[in-house]
């Protein structure tokens, strides 16, 4: 079996780090694939040394460009090289330019296509990443799904739960994992050794990026008159140049970097980041990845958005949207900082992406899958079965694989009289409302 992986950011890169060591371990044939969009030859190959994996067997240098322009050299370059490789699956993880390139392509070629971290939805179609994540949805063979609440979102829209595996997510993994390889680096950048973070009390830790945050003055005004009043704390701002540049056009950027409980920084790298994020009291972010590591790290999280893809970080209780309301911003940053029952409970939030299993559960299903020649695309030779889509009350002690046997059925929504459930084999019906394909 060969497994290929196309990388196209940092994030990417982290997320997929452990399956790729996973897939290492245990022998399997594979290649990385990086398309090059956001890459520095010294800086990204330095990146992946210091997360201790191999550097990619391949870059198409795609650079940045147009959505349109960027994806289309993107299939261009993965095309070429799926042709000559041949893997039996193509592994995609998020929502990036890269996924939906990379996804596209493979299905084209009729290979296997795994996405990683499916089925998250924010339902914001202005959004780029939710275009990518679910066209990526459409052309794949393999989910693996973060959250019972993003397999939910698959099953609503059509796909069989037979494809569907519940793996967690891999930034649990990757926390824990880069964490170690961090601790024993120690600090790097010269800003945060002078800040003397491992001993400073009350940090906030603020990442704001996104356009209709940023490229909306009174939304970052907004923003910003909360962390003129939050004075109690340190707050550490590693500034994207984007942000920099456009708080400087607003005439707003002198007005933050003068307070003097605000530490405005340069971008840090992603071991440091991770550091300082670990080390946080607080973390006020725009970034839907930080949501996750903020509950993996059991820190607080306030989130300056008005949706999001990551809502089971809400339902657990480690996340609290707070859009650019000022007056929310500051009563809820208040309320960690200064009532302790509320903060603990923020930090022992459960975490519903998991234990740091996930890369273990996403290579298992893929070599089962090749074992019983379930990653082999081919033109169908039966007739297709018709069926009868049905819903019933379910009045017996009737598990999800018995009644599907038991019906010739495939389930796809189980409802238990308060929310939607997700149909696992083992799942006892009784007292639940189902629908179902009934084959004839």
């Amino acid at each position: 079996m060969k497994i290929a992986t196309i990388l196209g950011t940092r994030p990417e890169i982290i997320k997929m780090a452990p399956i790729i060591d996973e897939i290492s371990k245990r022998g399997i044939d594979q290649i990385v694939l990086h398309t090059g969009q956001h890459y520095d030859e010294e800086m990204s190959d330095n990146f992946f040394r210091d997360l201790e994996i191999p550097a990619p067997d391949y870059n198409i240098h795609v650079g940045s460009g147009t959505h349109g322009k960027q994806t289309g050299l993107m299939m261009k370059g993965i095309e070429e090289v799926l042709l000559d490789e041949k893997p039996d699956i193509v592994l995609v993880q998020g929502d990036t330019n890269a996924v939906l390139a990379g996804a596209l392509v493979a299905s084209k070629l009729h290979i296997a296509v795994g996405h990683v971290e499916s089925g998250l939805r924010s339902f914001d179609m202005t959004m780029p990443e939710e275009i990518n994540r679910r066209a990526a949805d459409v052309t794949s063979s393999m989910y693996f799904i973060p959250t019972e609440q993003s397999a939910i979102n698959l099953l609503a829209e059509g796909f069989s739960r037979k494809n569907l595996f519940i793996t967690g997510n891999t930034v649990v993994d990757a926390c824990f994992r880069h964490l170690e390889i961090a601790k024993k680096r120690g600090f790097e950048e010269e800003s945060l050794a002078e800040l003397d973070i491992e001993n400073m009390e009350n940090i906030l830790t603020l990442t704001m990026h996104r356009a209709e945050n940023v490229d909306d003055k009174q939304r970052v005004t907004n923003i910003i008159e909360a962390l003129k009043e939050l004075s109690d704390m340190n707050i550490i701002f590693p500034i994207h140049p984007r942000t920099k540049n456009t708080l400087q056009n607003f005439g707003l950027f002198d007005e933050l970097n003068n307070l003097n409980h605000v530490h405005i920084i340069k971008p840090l790298g992603y071991l440091d980041f991770l550091q300082l994020t670990s080390a946080s009291t607080l973390i006020l972010t725009d970034s839907g990845g930080l949501q996750e590591e903020a509950i993996t790290l059991n820190v607080p999280a306030l989130t300056l958005r008005y949706n999001t893809e990551r809502p089971e970080t809400v339902t657990a209780g480690g996340n609290i949207l707070v859009g650019s309301d000022t007056d929310v911003i500051l009563e809820n940053a208040n309320k960690i900082l200064n009532d302790s029952e509320f903060a603990e409970k923020m930090k022992k939030a459960p975490n519903p992406y998991g234990q740091g299993d996930s890369a273990k559960l996403t290579v298992d299903a893929i070599e089962d899958y090749y074992k019983r020649g379930l990653l082999d695309i081919k033109a169908p030779e039966d007739i297709m079965d018709s069926f009868t889509r049905k819903m019933a009350n379910v009045d017996e002690d009737i598990t999800v694989l018995d009644f599907e046997k038991k019906e010739n059925a495939l389930i796809h929504m189980v409802f238990d009289g308060e929310k939607m459930r997700y149909p696992a084999d083992d799942l006892n019906l009784n007292g639940m409302m189902v629908t179902y394909d009934a084959r004839e």
